[in-house]
């Protein structure tokens, strides 16, 4: 009888714990969802909050795909906010900044808002002066979906960029999924079809600062590149066709280096961009397999910043343009407050038949895979 009851109070525990593991990886599942306003013509816009089991935190918005808030902890466990971003929608509908946004359909820019492709010329809205910039996926409200799983909470966001927007050719059904795990990775994956020959760079838009959002200045935080070359620009910014070496120049970040530490020097690449806006190609063949492309390290508070892409280019940005910008909290952002690492396709590649394509044809999947992993030193 004795060993009949302990059986049976075995079983009650193996099915007590079943039911609570259960619970718990439902638990883990559920990320937080709040409302974010409504847009001009009244449509619903929400915020997700992912969270891991270190108390790393995402907020996401399905208004652009948009990351409004990153935190992490620094070496002593102090947690703080490592994005910049707006309180509020209101914000992120009248910025110009495309700040923690998901760009699109063309990141970066295309030469006077034009490009032939099948013989066809297309053109394309003009926002940066007589050039093509980023699109407008990041003023566009995005279907989102809870995909968490056991790799961590997941936010999938979908949009349909119909024929025709912006000028692009092509119905263009994107899909973006944010996972934050508990290797503290925010780990981004784009996927795409067309039903028409068309071209496609799409990014994220997050602006960084290791020390905290809106807490001064990037200058002494530093950062690695690992690119041996990377492409100059014109005076609107356009890239000349040239792949140059950053050898000998304020260019080469292929050691660990101060983002201040020559952004200022007499360079004709430096004055044309204020200060780094540059697209760095990428060492190694990394259209396969996530690749280390670059770190950003804050030696103050010792977080350290680890961008792996299956991207042949990363964008250095260091906010150059930034002009009191009234950020979260009361922050304002001013000049050279953050510094982006945009992983992408090179800028006007389809105006450069010697860069990577970015021709997606019908039948064919994009997908590319960008992970923001922190972690301190």
């Amino acid at each position: 009888m004795k060993r009949r009851e302990t059986i049976i109070v075995m079983l009650v525990v193996s099915i007590a714990t079943i039911f609570v593991s259960g619970l718990q990886a439902e638990a883990k599942s559920k990320m937080q969802k709040q409302s974010f306003g409504k847009t001009e013509d009244g449509q619903p816009v929400s915020l997700y909050i992912l969270t891991n089991k270190n108390g790393v935190e995402a907020a996401i918005t399905n208004y652009g795909g948009t990351v409004v808030s990153l935190i992490v902890p620094d070496r002593n466990g102090k947690r703080e906010d490592v994005v910049l971003g707006y309180d509020n929608l209101d914000g992120y509908a009248t910025g110009k900044a495309y700040i923690g946004a998901t760009v699109g359909r063309y990141a970066n820019r295309i030469a006077q808002a034009t490009f032939t492709l099948d013989g066809t010329t297309y053109t394309l809205a003009k926002n940066d002066g007589d050039n093509h910039l980023h699109g407008g996926f990041n003023k566009r409200v995005w279907t989102a979906k809870d995909v968490s799983s056991s790799a961590g909470q997941a936010l999938e966001l979908t949009y349909l960029s119909k024929g025709g927007e912006e000028g692009f050719p092509g119905n263009l059904p994107v899909k973006v999924v944010y996972t934050l795990t508990d290797e503290n990775e925010l780990r981004i994956d784009y996927t795409a079809t067309t039903d028409k020959d068309t071209v496609l760079n799409l990014t994220n838009h997050a602006y960084f600062n290791l020390a905290g959002q809106g807490n001064g200045d990037i200058l002494q935080q530093q950062i690695m590149i690992r690119a041996d070359r990377f492409t100059p620009i014109d005076a609107t910014s356009i890239p000349t066709g040239e792949l140059r070496s950053v050898k000998g120049t304020p260019f080469d970040f292929t050691k660990m280096t101060a983002i201040g530490a020559r952004i200022d020097q007499d360079d004709q690449q430096l004055k044309l961009g204020r200060g780094y806006d540059h697209n760095f190609v990428l060492n190694g063949d990394t259209m396969r397999a996530l690749f280390l492309a670059a770190q950003g390290y804050d030696p103050h508070s010792g977080r350290l910043l680890e961008v792996l892409t299956t991207e042949p280019g990363i964008q250095l940005y260091t906010g150059n343009f930034l002009d009191g910008i009234h950020g979260k909290d009361g922050k304002v952002y001013n000049r050279r407050y953050a510094f982006c690492f945009e992983t992408q396709h090179f800028p006007d590649s389809p105006n450069h038949p010697n860069f990577p394509t970015t021709e997606l044809k019908p039948g064919q999947h994009f997908q590319s895979t960008t992970v923001y992993k922190f972690s301190t030193k």
